[in-house]
């Protein structure tokens, strides 16, 4: 099909028939997928290859950090949610096979796709009735062509099988509310009979049903909630998710830039992200600056799709200007710490956050982790605290110089500094005065400024921060402003 429809969601009945739904592959996508299927009324089988993971979902376990997916899980009954490791059982009793495999980058920045062929040839030798394929992972423009290919490839007749492309939209630390009330759902086919089958499984989304219910997982209030159904091609769809994910990118690097020239003539870059921000045409959401973007999506695909566009003659090359503005940040903010305590060799500093991001145990390309390892590299010893990392960030820095401490405040014990990396809201409401007493020197950076400059020269803190001026302890009043000098790195 040629144009987009976007689909009237009055016109979609409440009631909905159960789909049978298999989904391949139980990593961040298919886990919070399979869990949030199950949780809307469809019966799930969740496939891995991974066999002890499969045992530890079976007893209510999930290997990652997610906030409500433990609850939802174990909430679900053995006709609802099942998890396996026969791939070819689950599409046979399946109606829907959504395809959630990893996806990681190769080294020229393509998408590695050997995972999503494989699952597709195994998906084509099970098939014994028609079948609704739908790539679910984050995969490059003409992957639904490739996927159709493999299946006739492997003996599945026309007719047999349609290939839908539905991309997800999720954050990490809030996947399953973005789940469950999303913004707008996507679904990529020329088929209309595969149409009207995910039109019915997302049918409690788009009509707001599912947020009526007593037991829903509640967003911010018990609001009735609708999600915008869009049907496009399979092509738009695809690049939807890739273009999406590098504007979002785009706009923390746009700001990133602002916040260093704000420090360079003594703006306040939250009042100039606010003042943007009012305009509808760009909205105020990610124009908070800070260290940069991270985790398992940004990173990968910016790279993917630059890769798209050099491929078809198309380069993107405003993508490279992304990344270099990303990884600048970094060393931005390493020349701030450099620059304030002089010599690093021999300091003891505290670091607060591993995570790429706040609700999250994912270290994947996580700024923090990359300042800790320098800080290392430059002879600091660093005593670290995350609510959720510390067991993936033990595992990917071994050395004497890091100790993971019991709690934030522990992490602060004798400290020359205080760096705070990641934005768990918990960070943003420590006891300041505690935080002092346990300091060695009264000397913060905030690389994601949960803190307000003047509060923290009030009291007794020199505060650096992102985009705004650097203070000093105050010991007057009228200190404050003549200590907020444009900050300059050296």
């Amino acid at each position: 099909m040629s144009k987009s429809k976007e689909v009237v969601s009055s016109a979609i009945p409440a009631s909905v028939e159960p789909v049978r739904i298999a989904v391949i592959g139980c990593g961040y996508v298919g886990l919070v997928a399979a869990v949030c299927f199950a949780e809307i009324g469809h019966s799930v089988i969740c496939i891995d290859s991974d066999a002890e993971k499969i045992e530890c979902l079976q007893q209510g376990r999930i290997p990652i950090h997610e906030p409500w997916l433990e609850e939802l899980l174990r909430s679900q009954n053995p006709t609802s949610l099942r998890f396996s490791t026969s791939l070819a059982d689950a599409v046979r009793a399946s109606q829907v096979v959504f395809i959630a495999v990893g996806t990681p980058p190769l080294e020229s920045g393509d998408a590695d796709l050997s995972y999503v062929e494989a699952v597709a040839v195994e998906i084509a030798r099970s098939i014994d009735s028609y079948k609704v394929v739908v790539e679910k992972s984050t995969v490059p423009v003409y992957t639904s062509d490739w996927i159709a290919r493999v299946l006739r490839r492997n003996g599945v007749r026309p007719g047999e099988a349609d290939i839908v492309s539905n991309p997800e939209f999720l954050r990490e630390g809030t996947a399953v509310t973005d789940f469950l009330y999303p913004d707008r759902i996507i679904i990529g086919t020329c088929s209309d009979r595969a149409f009207r089958i995910m039109e019915r499984i997302y049918r409690p989304l788009i009509d707001g049903s599912y947020s009526r219910r007593p037991s829903a997982v509640t967003l911010f209030s018990n609001e009735t909630r609708q999600a915008t159904l869009l049907r496009t091609s399979a092509k738009s769809a695809e690049l939807i998710k890739h273009a999406s994910n590098a504007f979002l990118a785009m706009k923390i690097s746009f700001i990133n830039s602002v916040a260093n020239l704000c420090e360079q003539v003594n703006a306040n870059v939250e009042e100039v992200a606010r003042g943007i921000g009012l305009d509808r045409r760009i909205g105020s959401q990610f124009l908070r600056p800070g260290l940069g973007y991270g985790g398992s999506c940004f990173p990968k695909d910016i790279k993917a799709f630059y890769s798209i566009g050099e491929q078809m003659g198309a380069e993107l090359t405003l993508l490279r200007e992304v990344e270099r503005i990303n990884e600048r940040q970094r060393d931005h903010f390493l020349r701030k710490v450099r620059s304030t305590l002089w010599n690093l060799r021999g300091k003891h500093l505290a670091v607060l956050g591993l995570a790429f991001k706040g609700g999250t145990d994912d270290i994947r390309e996580s700024p923090a982790l990359s300042l800790v390892k320098s800080l290392i590299g430059e002879g600091a010893t660093i005593t670290a605290f995350d609510p959720a990392a510390m067991a993936n960030a033990r595992r990917a820095i071994v050395s004497p110089r890091l100790e993971l401490a019991e709690s934030a405040l522990q992490a602060m014990d004798g400290a020359d500094a205080l760096l705070i990396l990641t934005d768990w809201p918990e960070f943003a409401s420590l006891d300041l005065s505690e935080v002092k007493a346990r300091l060695a020197q009264p000397i913060v950076f905030d690389g994601r400024n949960l803190y307000h400059p003047a509060v923290m020269a009030e009291r007794g803190f020199t505060y650096v921060s992102i985009g705004r001026a650097a203070v000093e302890a105050a010991t007057e009043p009228s200190e404050l402003h003549s200590a907020a000098t444009p900050y300059r790195v050296a």
